[in-house]
């Protein structure tokens, strides 16, 4: 099983709607291709893992890296795990904008990564909805 782990920048403008249609493509392809993960973001940026067969996980990776919905993609993590991280999430997604910001991500994503078996992959979640964020004033 192999897994990436990446953050990415959503393009300024980026919304909801554009959340939505890049949610419901991921979930058809990661069922096609086998991949399960997990997807949370604050409204600017995007946390995201993907496990799966390394090259359908590559693939997947390459295609999002293209998207011109995000930019500035950087993997945190690439490795080969025993098992699932995610189970059979075709794609979990957590917060979008700052109505999820604050304690409210915080609580949902510690849920949803509290059964996550890698200490390294729950702190990565963990310390991305953790960050204190300025905003422009």
């Amino acid at each position: 099983m192999h897994q990436i782990i990446y953050i990415s920048t959503a393009k300024p403008g980026t919304g909801d709607r554009d959340v939505d249609e890049i949610l419901a493509t991921s979930r058809i392809n990661n069922r096609r291709d086998g991949i399960t993960g997990l997807l949370i973001s604050d409204g600017t940026r995007f946390l995201q893992a993907l496990e799966g067969e390394q090259e359908a996980v590559e693939a997947a990776y390459l295609r999002i890296k293209t998207d011109k919905r995000h930019r500035a993609a950087v993997i945190l993590s690439s490795k080969t795990t025993p098992e699932r991280q995610f189970g059979t999430w075709d794609m979990a997604f957590s917060g979008f904008g700052r109505a999820m910001d604050g304690p409210a991500l915080t609580q949902l994503v510690d849920r949803l990564v509290a059964e996550v078996s890698d200490p390294n992959t729950r702190a990565l979640f963990a310390g991305f909805v953790r960050i204190e964020r300025k905003t422009a004033a």
